[in-house]
């Protein structure tokens, strides 16, 4: 069993994350300064004699006493909501809390991993998109602050590799959803289920024409804990082929929520939209080779289960 560092620990997917490395018997330190993740997602590990809790900035330097097996950098504001309010400590976390990190992992001979993005493709021209292609991104729009810093991220980690033999993994992240995401984070999965609990109607950009594919988070965590035993310093695409229009998802959320709401068409007129992709699907036949990964959850389930979260969630809230 290994002692490991969660960074972005007390959010939506590193608690997640958390809750496995715990399950198979790791120590698990998880650290997070809470501007983002939220205490509610970790309070049922806070007794847990294996879990250890450090709110904490990783762009600041970062010391952990003891040994340190693997470190999983997940720390970092990845909705549209949260770096656009914040596109500087976007940057820093990107670029200094990868430094940070990594410095970390190679002092400590830890193995490490990078939670990276499907954003690092921009508005693609290749479809499905895998990982050889090198993507079409606005480095100077809104969403170049996120889409860049973990293009630098990754950079940053594949230079630690090469020049300091870090032992390193790179994991893109496709839109994953699940349990612990927050009703007011700007994607579409908590806008669409939120809107509908609420008795709000769905509202859908544009004519709804853009794709994207969900996956499930548990989904999600076995194929990190995959990546993380495999030999593959390659980034590796971890996601749902299943694609769909926006607007096929919103007419799904409002069936699985037996939700009266309308569906609302909105031109947009903020920068939340801009340069948007308009399609995301990824190519995962490198998982499926070297992984032996691919989703399990069906998008069905995993909604009804992520739906009766936000029920609950939302009716604490409102009491």
């Amino acid at each position: 069993m290994g002692r490991i560092v969660v960074t972005g620990g007390a959010g939506f997917i590193g608690s997640h994350l958390a809750d496995r490395l715990l399950a198979e018997g790791h120590d698990v330190i998880a650290l997070d300064n809470l501007s983002t993740g939220h205490a509610r997602n970790i309070a049922h590990l806070l007794g847990h004699a294996k879990f250890h809790f450090i709110k904490y900035d990783v762009t600041d330097y970062i010391f952990v006493d003891g040994p340190v097996d693997a470190i999983f950098h997940l720390a970092s504001l990845p909705s549209p909501v949260d770096y656009l309010q914040k596109p500087i400590p976007t940057l820093k976390v990107g670029a200094l809390g990868t430094h940070k990190t990594l410095g970390l992992a190679r002092a400590k001979g830890a193995v490490f991993l990078l939670a990276s993005t499907s954003e690092v493709y921009g508005d693609p021209r290749v479809h499905p998109q895998p990982e050889t292609y090198w993507g079409n991104v606005n480095p100077v729009g809104p969403r170049g602050v996120y889409d860049e810093s973990k293009r630098f991220a990754e950079a940053m980690t594949m230079a630690y590799h090469r020049y300091h033999g870090v032992d390193t993994r790179i994991f893109r992240i496709f839109n994953t959803y699940g349990p612990r995401m927050r009703p007011d984070d700007g994607r579409v999965v908590t806008n669409f289920i939120a809107q509908a609990l609420r008795g709000q109607p769905l509202t859908v950009y544009d004519d709804g024409a853009r794709t994207r594919s969900f996956c499930y988070v548990s989904d999600l965590v076995e194929g990190i804990l995959r990546l993380w035993h495999a030999r593959c310093t390659d980034p590796v695409n971890l996601g749902n082929p299943r694609e769909m229009t926006i607007l096929e998802f919103a007419r799904l959320i409002k069936e699985l929520s037996q939700t009266s709401s309308p569906i609302e068409f909105l031109v947009p007129t903020d920068e939340r939209t801009k340069d948007d992709p308009n399609t995301r699907r990824p190519d995962i036949t490198r998982a499926r080779e070297l992984l032996g990964w691919e989703p399990q959850v069906a998008l069905e389930d995993g909604l009804r289960a992520t739906i009766d979260y936000f029920r609950a969630r939302l009716g604490e809230e409102a009491a």
